[in-house]
């Protein structure tokens, strides 16, 4: 007997035929002799939709509020699940995540979790129970419900998994595994049956919207084998795994882009010691996440300082970015919306000269203008304008053979 957790989508729950799904999936494991821990999502565009009604009220809510809002998506797919495999003669119980007792810090709209207090769960299991539990939400040290961002259910059932032991941990959406670029976009996209820790974070933070990044980063941390596949058929998808385990490290794994980035210019900041370090202190201190970096030494020995921030903090961080550059002595901001990260990511690239070099060329061979690069050991980024993005990605995947792997 293994104990399994396996995580559904918005896209698994989206309706109550995909529902009743869901529950025969869960039902198969458990009849198998398997304790099982269902990790739900909202049902399909319900986050969305709680957001519009949000902004018919305001563009600035109360951060405690908006989580209190948005939690409420998840409480009604895991009671219709659970109803649902009750339906079918089984024991249900459904579990928000202050009733799981997972506790996050403070920061509101992207917690993160700090404990998780796993009793009720052994007891409810001890029981024979399957547990719907509501992904994407916790409380905070005031009992207040907090939200864990964007995919935060992954990150939910990695977090479930290691506090349990779980045999198994098991991410179910509506795609097949992990691809080598987004096969929505290039047909040619090839399914990986494997790929590291590493490469999948580099993958989820550069704008691929499989796994969440804390859930790769949480599952790197305690070595939990992810399995990830679609909810709609049996076929095999993809299992994220420690480098070590790897047969070969190829030298671009995948390529995809971002087009939620937004690139910022504080405009003529005097040339003086820290005060790129006064601007993005500042910034951190408002817990907004900078990306790209340049800084262009002027004639009249005032820089442009140029960075990228995802238009989520934008939105909310506006007016506090402005302060900002005031406050450093700027002559003004500048906001470019209209741009997407490109970026190809590979396990092999650190040993393998010449790859960022082939990724420009190809670039400028079809004339996309580079506006901004980044690099690390596994990766290779660039700022282009949004409207090249899905051409940037078909080049990139022709170019490195990917649809050869």
């Amino acid at each position: 007997m293994a104990l399994i957790v396996q995580k559904y989508g918005g896209t698994s729950v989206a309706n109550i035929e995909k529902i009743n799904n869901v529950a025969d999936r869960v039902i198969k494991e458990y009849k198998k002799g398997h304790e099982v821990v269902a990790v739900v999502s909202a049902m399909g565009d319900t986050t969305d939709e709680l957001i519009g009604l949000m902004k018919q009220i305001t563009d600035k809510p109360n951060p405690r509020e908006f989580d209190m809002l948005l939690t409420t998506g998840e409480q009604v797919s895991i009671a219709l699940l659970t109803m649902a495999i009750q339906e079918k003669g089984y024991e249900a119980i459904s579990l928000t995540g202050s009733q799981v007792k997972i506790e996050t810090d403070d920061h509101h709209s992207k917690a993160e979790i700090m404990n998780i207090d796993n009793s009720r769960l052994r007891n409810e299991l001890e029981e024979g129970k399957i547990i719907v539990v509501a992904g994407f939400q916790g409380i905070n040290s005031q009992d207040d419900f907090t939200t864990l961002g964007r995919g935060g259910s992954d990150t939910t059932a990695v977090a479930l998994a290691i506090s349990l032991n779980a045999d198994r941990c098991e991410i179910y959406s509506d795609v097949d595994g992990i691809y080598t670029t987004d096969p929505r976009i290039v047909s040619s996209a090839a399914k990986l049956d494997y790929i590291s820790y590493e490469e999948m974070l580099e993958l989820a933070n550069l704008g691929a919207k499989v796994l969440h990044p804390r859930s790769v980063e949480l599952a790197k941390s305690y070595n939990l084998k992810l399995y990830i596949a679609s909810s709609f058929n049996y076929r095999p998808g993809t299992i994220v795994e420690g480098m070590d385990e790897m047969e070969k490290r190829k030298s671009v794994t995948g390529i995809t882009y971002d087009k939620d980035e937004v690139k910022i210019t504080v405009q003529q900041v005097p040339d003086e010691p820290g005060i790129a370090g006064q601007l993005f202190t500042r910034l951190a201190e408002n817990n907004i996440n900078v990306d790209m970096i340049i800084q262009n030494l002027q004639h009249n020995k005032e820089n442009d300082i140029t960075f990228t921030v995802n238009k989520e903090d934008l939105i909310k961080n506006k007016e506090y970015i402005m302060k900002v550059s005031n406050e450093i002595g700027s002559d003004g901001v500048e906001i470019d919306q209209d741009v997407a990260k490109v970026s190809i990511v590979g396990a092999g690239m650190i040993t393998t000269p010449g790859i960022a070099a082939k990724m420009f060329t190809a670039l400028g061979e079809n004339k996309i203008n580079i506006q901004m690069i980044t690099t690390s050991d596994i990766k290779v980024s660039c700022l282009i304008n949004a409207d090249d993005a899905d051409k940037a990605l078909e080049i990139l995947h022709e170019s490195f053979e990917l649809d050869k792997q």
